[in-house]
């Protein structure tokens, strides 16, 4: 596969590596997104089935001198294909990935190998901010396993000839089908005829796309085609990174916020310091739950947001508007300031609260529950914001500017597993 330099959204059919029928059951080894797995989870995870798919996107050190956890994971991978716990499609193809719940479609898009774009380009659109750790991680584990083992996540506005043709792949009986235990049906479908792939190729070359979750994958994405391409190789494979192009005309995506929290910071100093920019109001006398607060927080128009400690909780709404004005940064846009997230990140933490919204002074967490868990642990406070609306988002990345790290949870995710990317099967 040798992948154009054009800029135009290219979507590129795939040989999949696919779990054998026979040898597994699809939902016990499919799993969450890597970067949404906590402890618990990926124990749990390895404990459902030994060929779970969180084997090879987080693999764990082996304990082997001169074998890391991510060679591991290269070996494990060679292993489950050798044994055909993995099997790979005989061609190439664009697969259709529906997920349903009791019959409603929650998400379409089709799962192919986008061609890697300039981020400034105008074709693939970022709306949040990459850290270095992530990014080196997955390059680590995308480098030994010459592999994309999980899908980035795309989101566009179809209705055009590829939502024609997945519609039509839906009515046919699927490849493989997994019920999770949330209730989801996760499905797929393969598209071969060349008419209908010539087709979407034309349908999306004109079209943009921003990523909805899959930041750091992207930029490894280019980290690893420009390594390979320094050691000598040519175009192939590794020009393009395995995406989920998810077609917004079909359903739109549940748009989840993710909240912060500030360890070592009592709630008390929190709010008298939220007096100086904030109208804060206390809740103690009507809310009994994180979700009785979270209620009240929506039902503010503009900046506002929800403080609690796991104990107590106070609202901070009606911001002073000139504090508010002096603290947008000046090379940020009206776009990226008319967002909560960016308000919280710069005006709340950093200029009220005094700390940086970084992972180690700050962490990030979408769960509310989880949140208020590790603010008690931490002798600390969680931040809770209100969702951000997809029109703000798409604006934000059209306008070439960029969220503060971790600001959207877009549901439901993809489920990794479901299809894999090996370069060796590539023309």
């Amino acid at each position: 596969m040798t992948a154009s330099p054009t800029a135009t959204l290219q979507l590129l059919p795939f040989r999949a590596v696919r779990y054998n029928p026979s040898v597994s059951d699809l939902a016990a080894v499919i799993a969450p997104p890597y970067d949404v797995i906590d402890d618990a989870q990926q124990s749990a995870l390895e404990a459902a089935d030994p060929h779970n798919v969180v084997r090879l996107i987080l693999p764990r050190d082996p304990g082997i001198p001169g074998v890391d956890r991510y060679a591991a994971a290269a070996q494990t991978f060679e292993q489950w294909l050798d044994d055909e716990t993995l099997l790979v499609d005989d061609t190439p193809a664009l697969y259709v990935y529906q997920q349903t719940r009791a019959g409603v479609v929650l998400q379409r898009g089709l799962l192919g190998a986008v061609v890697m774009q300039r981020l400034d380009g105008g074709v693939i659109l970022p709306h949040e901010n990459v850290r270095t750790g992530p990014v080196e991680d997955r390059l680590a584990l995308m480098r030994a396993m010459r592999a994309n083992p999980e899908p980035i996540f795309l989101l566009y506005d179809g209705g055009g000839a590829a939502t024609t043709s997945s519609a039509l792949a839906v009515t046919r009986d699927p490849l493989a089908t997994a019920i999770t235990s949330d209730g989801i049906t996760h499905e797929i479908w393969a598209i071969t005829d060349p008419q209908e792939l010539d087709a979407i190729a034309a349908d999306l070359a004109g079209r943009t796309a921003m990523i909805a979750d899959g930041h750091h994958r992207y930029t490894t994405y280019g980290y690893l085609r420009d390594e390979l391409h320094a050691a000598g190789d040519d175009a192939g494979p590794w020009d393009a990174g395995l995406t989920l192009l998810v077609d917004a005309s079909v359903a739109t995506p549940d748009i989840r916020a993710i909240h912060r929290v500030v360890p070592n910071l009592s709630l008390e100093v929190a709010l008298a310091a939220a007096a100086d920019g904030f109208r804060v109001v206390r809740l103690d006398a009507d809310v009994t739950d994180v979700d009785d607060a979270l209620v009240l927080l929506a039902g503010h128009e503009g900046p506002a947001f929800l403080v609690a400690d796991g104990r107590s909780y106070a609202l901070l709404v009606d911001p002073d508007p000139d504090r508010l004005a002096a603290a947008k940064p000046a090379d940020r846009t009206p776009a990226w300031w008319a967002l909560d997230a960016s308000v919280a990140s710069v005006f709340v933490l950093e200029s009220i609260l005094g700390v940086s919204d970084a992972a180690g002074q700050v962490e990030a967490e979408h769960d509310p529950e989880a949140a208020l868990r590790l603010a008690e642990r931490d002798s600390g406070i969680a931040l809770f914001l209100k969702p951000a609306p997809l029109a703000g988002i798409v604006a934000v990345a059209e306008a070439g500017d960029a969220m503060p790290r971790k600001s959207t949870l877009f549901l439901p995710k993809p489920r990794s597993g479901m299809a894999m990317r090996a370069f060796r099967f590539e023309d």
